[in-house]
């Protein structure tokens, strides 16, 4: 027998730490490679920890709730033989089931690579190396209705679904699963009461959220401006290239890079828009990241940040948003990339509303927020005088720390914003 210790491992460059949110495994149960041993959540992001090696949990180190600093041993693994390196992926031993067996051992056969690429589902090496073994299709590997965290297909799930497609029967790897593994997210359980209501306790992400949301309030003297913007030759240089830009580029078009580009530009224009309070001090930001706030799986806000948003052309722009945005939607976003966000950009007509008065997410000064694109008839001034049109207008909503961001700057930031936007150039290229 041999020991293996399970360290914290580095999830980003500005992430020095994590909390213990669940341990799904306890000490005595076995444990096979890629399978997740527990929960840790940095400040927004939650994340699994899986094991490198197959063997047993002899001993846990810290408790729910815990603070744990990354490269810390968190648990030791017993594991058999002399070796404690960790094996690879696709070289597992799981006993219980000569199926399963077979199945690894096939997997860690040379097999021609399947094209995984076709999906936007994240699964493992482990789960790929199954499922090109068995010949599971794309199609068949995406229906799988995994039990990990928000919905990943774990390793007894692609097993389970190669015994129950070859034997039409509950394999003995579905019972293991049934009784070994719980699922990563568990949802409250709501508690009935008098007329029907339903009292239903916050998940952590909602308990984070509410916290901010309070802190921020309490903190910053939020003042709002207001200002409508002309964005007529956006949408038909949108309607006129995205066709051709994503064929070229690989990505679709969508109004948030623009929208983004603008932003970056007017926080050059304004530093002071750019800062940070700490205390009784302005801390004037070098880098120009912006925070755009996306939907995560189960419903709630996140805030990835675009690094040095003000180096990007248009083009990089887009692929930094949807790369952003895809992964929060798959619940794939690593703690560093919501780190170090210096100004924050929420999209509230995705929801249909014309404007708001978003919070500000500290210890940032501004967030501006993008109301919905409407058709509305608007005086068209030509120098052979004035007439009503059909005009593409939009409301930009600025909410601005007035500790110390006075009127003067908060509204000619977002003036500049739109000045940006309605000088937009109809016959640009990417």
């Amino acid at each position: 027998m041999a020991k293996f210790e399970l360290k914290l491992p580095k999830m980003g460059e500005s992430v020095a730490e994590a909390t213990i949110t669940n341990w799904l495994k306890k000490v005595g149960e076995s444990i096979a490679a890629d399978e997740a041993v527990l929960e840790i959540a940095t400040d927004k992001v939650d994340s699994e920890v899986p094991s490198e090696v197959s063997g047993t949990l002899v001993e846990i180190l810290f408790q729910v709730n815990d603070v744990v600093k990354v490269g810390q041993t968190i648990a030791v693994i017993e594991t058999e033989g002399g070796s404690v390196e960790a094996p690879k992926e696709d070289n597992v031993s799981i006993q219980n089931s000569v199926a399963v067996e077979k199945t690894i051992e096939i997997a860690q056969e040379s097999v021609a690579p399947a094209d995984f690429s076709a999906t936007e589902k994240f699964f493992s090496p482990l789960v790929k190396n199954i499922a090109k073994a068995e010949g599971v299709s794309v199609a068949d590997l995406e229906s799988i209705s995994g039990s990990g965290k928000d919905g990943r297909v774990t390793k007894e799930d692609i097993l389970k679904f190669v015994e129950d497609r070859k034997l039409q029967v509950p394999s003995q790897t579905s019972q293991l699963t049934t009784q070994n593994v719980q699922p990563a997210t568990q949802k409250a359980q709501p508690i009935s009461v008098n007329g029907g209501d339903e009292i239903v306790e916050m998940d952590r992400m909602r308990k984070l959220i509410s916290g901010y949301m309070v802190a921020s309030v309490q903190t910053s003297a939020h003042v709002q401006s207001f200002i409508e913007v002309d964005v007529t030759n956006i949408v038909k240089w949108r309607d006129k290239v995205k066709t051709a830009f994503e064929k070229r580029e690989g990505e679709k078009l969508t109004y948030t890079p623009i929208f983004m580009e603008a932003v970056a530009k007017a926080l050059k224009d304004f530093p002071g828009m750019n800062i940070s309070v700490d205390g009784d001090y302005i801390i004037k930001r070098k880098n120009i990241n912006l925070g755009m706030a996306a939907a995560l799986p189960n419903g709630n806000l996140i805030v990835p940040v675009i690094k040095n948003a003000d180096q990007l052309n248009l083009v990089g722009m887009a692929k930094a948003v949807n790369d952003l945005g895809n992964r929060a939607k798959l619940g794939k976003l690593k703690p560093d990339d919501t780190q170090g966000g210096t100004y924050t950009v929420t999209n509230v007509g995705t929801f249909g509303s014309v404007f708001g008065t978003p919070i500000i997410n500290q210890p940032q000064v501004g967030i501006l927020a993008l109301g919905a694109i409407r058709k509305v008839p608007a005086v068209i001034e030509t120098p052979e005088g004035d007439f009503i049109g059909i005009r593409q207008k939009m409301f930009l909503s600025h909410s601005y720390d007035h500790r110390v961001v006075d009127g003067a700057l908060g509204g000619s930031f977002v003036k500049r914003v739109a000045e940006y936007l309605e000088a937009f150039d109809a016959n640009r290229e990417y």
